[in-house]
């Protein structure tokens, strides 16, 4: 992870870099990687929701944090604004809301301007802009926020020729020009995400909003070259191995049936732990540096794999032992695109998938 950030914030300096790190740090746990991302140099943090924001200040990290997902009505913003979260403003709703909660605290609260520049999911429409920029100046001069700039996500940035990605930044743009030209400071504005950041110069502005990235993905449809290494392997033991006799049939429904004698082995993950049903048969694990295929359905809490004919005495899979490791992406084993190909999906789901009191996370010190 550090390794990434520091490779990252190199490449789009002079820029500042957001970490992004909702979602629990992509599953790879918020807190510990809030603060490898600030000590490899990244200049704020980014989360979804006040609850995540609010507990990186419970664990002592004091980087700036914007949180964007919350409640115009009905959540109680207190806690955030006294921990000096910035809110991320997507509405005039939500403008006015924090303009109220800053008036309670009696404190000016920071506000970053979130335009919808052809998402169209989030951030304040075309319709509500000027009314949203006429009180957002208002609440300026009374001292009620502190506006430190202007963001918005892009649609199509893992593809190069996307012509949405040309148009996201010149709506962009322009909303800076405008802000600017009445006065309206906005010091640090950001619209690149992990692959806008490694292939768009132009997309920069003062800081870039790097995600996946950050845990060593290449999400560009035609490969950066940029060195992102790999954060996270999900592994799980080798339980049992056995002997299938030929034309007897593997797991759920029989959809696999051994062609010969074969040796197979049960590994202890399933899809109550994370690993989709979808990928039945059409992935595999590495055990002891050998790539094995997955049979049969993926069950609630194992998986069996074909460890090869029962004749071969001396091959790799003759060798598989109840407690070895079988790697299913991640150091020494295959990446997970390959994973995420395979069950016709992105690289972020399949990260996020792995879950459960089962699944026991370790966050390892690497020595560089």
């Amino acid at each position: 992870m550090a390794h990434n950030v520091r490779t990252l914030a190199a490449h789009v300096a002079p820029a500042g870099l957001m970490a992004v790190v909702k979602a629990d740090g992509y599953n790879h746990g918020m807190v510990d990687i809030a603060r490898t991302a600030v000590d490899a140099g990244a200049s704020a943090l980014g989360v979804a929701t006040l609850g995540e924001a609010v507990a990186l200040r419970d664990a002592g990290v004091t980087a700036p944090v914007t949180a964007w997902i919350w409640l115009a009505e009905g959540e109680d913003l207190g806690d955030a604004v006294a921990r000096d979260i910035t809110f991320g403003i997507p509405s005039v709703a939500h403008l006015d809301s924090v303009v109220a909660a800053a008036t309670a605290a009696g404190r000016t609260v920071k506000v970053g301007l979130m335009v919808d520049t052809g998402l169209s999911r989030s951030g304040i429409s075309p319709a509500e802009w000027p009314t949203a920029l006429d009180r957002a100046d208002a609440a300026v001069d009374s001292g009620k926020i502190e506006v430190t700039g202007l963001f918005s996500h892009l649609a199509s940035a893992d593809d190069p020729i996307s012509p949405v990605t040309d148009l996201q930044e010149r709506r962009f743009s322009a909303r800076i020009e405008e802000c600017r030209a009445r006065g309206l400071d906005v010091p640090v504005n950001h619209i690149a995400n992990t692959p806008a950041a490694l292939s768009r110069v132009d997309l920069r502005h003062e800081m870039v909003r790097p995600g996946v990235g950050m845990y060593g993905v290449d999400p560009c449809a035609i490969p950066s070259g940029v060195d992102l290494r790999p954060a996270m392997t999900l592994r799980a033991r080798v339980v049992t191995t056995r002997l299938v006799a030929a034309g007897e049939g593997v797991s759920y429904g029989h959809h696999w049936t051994a062609p010969v004698d074969t040796r197979t082995a049960v590994v202890a993950l399933g899809y109550a732990d994370g690993l989709p049903r979808a990928l039945s048969g059409k992935f595999g694990v590495t055990v002891n540096g050998t790539w094995f295929p997955q049979i049969g359905r993926v069950c609630m809490d194992q998986i069996v794999i074909d460890l090869g004919p029962a004749a071969d005495t001396d091959g790799p899979g003759s060798r598989v032992r109840p407690g070895d490791w079988a790697v299913i992406f991640g150091e020494g084993g295959r990446p997970v695109r390959e994973i995420a190909d395979a069950a016709d999906t992105i690289d972020y789901e399949i990260l996020t998938m792995p879950r459960g009191p089962r699944v026991a996370r370790r966050t390892v010190p690497v020595q560089e």
